[in-house]
């Protein structure tokens, strides 16, 4: 049996600002929905519930805005993510740090969404 990564949901408080945010910041695609939008990263896909969005099924304990933690995959050094980062006024919490990805040992880089959500830039350009 072989199976991938296709999506996964976060929940945002204000479409607009995180749309422009995920768009700005993390290079989604904003893929627009009937209510709101998923964000589209390649093949991957963050599906976005919020304000008016009716989703069905939902999580036992669905999240609250802020309660996800993602990590995207930069492709590039993670130098080049920190001055991307402070170019967009966002402000780096954590690193640059060595963890471990989905391709093994990278450099990273933590930061937060409008709502709180922990973002992670990973590097293996290291």
């Amino acid at each position: 049996m072989k199976t991938s990564l296709d999506h996964c949901v976060i929940h945002v408080s204000d479409w607009e600002r995180s749309g422009a945010f995920y768009e700005r910041v993390c290079g989604a695609e904003i893929v627009p929905d009937k209510v709101g939008f998923s964000l589209r990263f390649g093949e991957q896909q963050l599906n976005c519930h919020g304000p008016g969005k009716a989703a069905e099924p939902l999580a036992r304990l669905p999240v609250m805005p802020g309660g996800s933690d993602v990590c995207l995959r930069w492709h590039g050094t993670i130098d080049d993510a920190v001055a991307h980062l402070t170019e967009q006024s966002v402000p780096v919490e954590m690193g640059p740090v060595f963890r471990q990805g989905a391709f093994g040992r990278g450099l990273s880089v933590y930061f937060r969404d409008p709502d709180g959500t922990l973002l992670e830039f990973i590097s293996y350009d290291v």
